[in-house]
């Protein structure tokens, strides 16, 4: 009796140091959920594929969410409004920019019984902080399929916002997807500087119409690539929310940023105390439904079809990426050997075009 009373006792304290019996991180009380957001939920772009996001948090939790919009990417201002919504008794605290990374941090630190995610942001601590991003790139390759299925004029141009790796892995899987189905497409890029600024997405989308394209792809948020293409009967792609509207005669698809499923299981699982937020944050696509292709056109061949479908289920199942070797940059000098395929720490460093793109990558700093 005595030694099964050891024994006991010996299961128990193993039990309590065990890995698997960490119950990981969770909040007490009622779920109190904030959005800060650094544009509204109403811009056509980054803010509405969020507003939707928020949508679905409300109805699957039923909860009403506290949103504060159009806050600059500044840390002080950022680490106010936190401030604010703690002392109000929110216990889960959501932003959209990269900007706000360090003012996540630092309030994650100040704050450990609160739970922090930021969409982009490049901050986490394993313990109540977690920046989380879309695989965007696995939507873009299938949208450039599409694209280089549809050209007449076998130029391809898109517009974008800066030279950072979650940018060029865009522009690079649309030129791979249009390869696939077409290997004579040439794709003309172009960086904007902005994120957001209607007139120049305008002006840069006719300049590359001028130039031949008739097919135009926005990896940004305005309507206007997409309303440039349109007055010419050309083609476009829409990014982040279904871009149908804007264009209801050339669209061909949009490459949907799908929120909702990395944040609803992330709040469940906080909720459930359960939440064991990564060292690299987390990093979704087609998989989780975290990406997706919306307002498809219906004029595609049934091959076509059925070869992007090919391609979406080969992602999904993780037996295909859009970086899968060989593949060349640019200058033709092999970056990916045949077999091989690029890493997220590659991904995210992505500093170059690959073969076929014309344009001018900016020199890394």
């Amino acid at each position: 009796m005595k030694r099964f009373g050891m024994l006991l006792g010996l299961a128990l304290l193993l039990i309590t140091i065990s890995p698997q019996a960490h119950a990981g991180f969770g909040i007490e009380g009622d779920l109190k959920i904030a959005y800060i957001m650094g544009s509204t939920r109403q811009d056509g772009g980054w803010g509405e594929s969020h507003g939707i996001a928020i949508q679905a948090i409300e109805e699957e939790f039923g909860v009403d969410v506290a949103v504060t919009e159009d806050v600059p990417e500044d840390t002080v201002r950022v680490k106010q409004i936190i401030d604010l919504y703690v002392r109000r008794g929110y216990n889960i605290i959501i932003g959209n920019s990269f900007g706000y990374s360090d003012a996540f941090l630092e309030a994650a630190t100040e704050y450990p019984e609160v739970a922090f995610m930021n969409a982009a942001g490049v901050t986490n601590n394993q313990k109540n902080l977690e920046s989380f991003y879309l695989r965007t790139y696995q939507g873009w390759y299938l949208a450039g399929m599409i694209a280089g299925a549809k050209t007449e004029t076998n130029k391809l141009g898109m517009i974008a916002g800066f030279p950072l790796g979650l940018v060029n892995w865009d522009i690079n899987a649309f030129m791979r997807g249009a390869q696939e189905v077409n290997p004579d497409i040439e794709l003309a890029a172009i960086f904007l500087n902005t994120w957001y600024d209607s007139v120049k997405e305008g002006q840069a989308s006719e300049a590359l119409l001028e130039q031949g394209a008739d097919v135009i792809a926005t990896d940004l948020s305005a309507a206007s690539a997409l309303n440039a293409a349109e007055q010419l009967n050309r083609f476009s792609v829409g990014f982040q929310i279904d871009m149908t509207r804007h264009a209801p005669t050339g669209h061909l698809a949009s490459v949907l940023l799908v929120w909702a499923p990395y944040l609803t299981d992330t709040i469940r699982k906080i909720r459930a105390g359960e939440w064991e937020p990564s060292e690299w944050g987390a990093f979704v696509g087609i998989e989780t439904g975290s990406v997706a292709l919306g307002g498809v056109t219906g004029d595609l061949p049934d091959d076509i079809r059925a070869r992007i479908e090919e391609a979406r289920q080969a992602i999904s199942e993780g037996k295909f990426t859009p970086f899968d070797g060989p593949l060349n940059n640019q200058d033709g000098d092999q970056v990916v050997a045949a077999g091989e395929s690029l890493d997220d720490g590659a991904l995210w460093q992505m500093n170059y075009f690959v073969e076929g793109i014309v344009g001018t990558m900016p020199a890394s700093n």
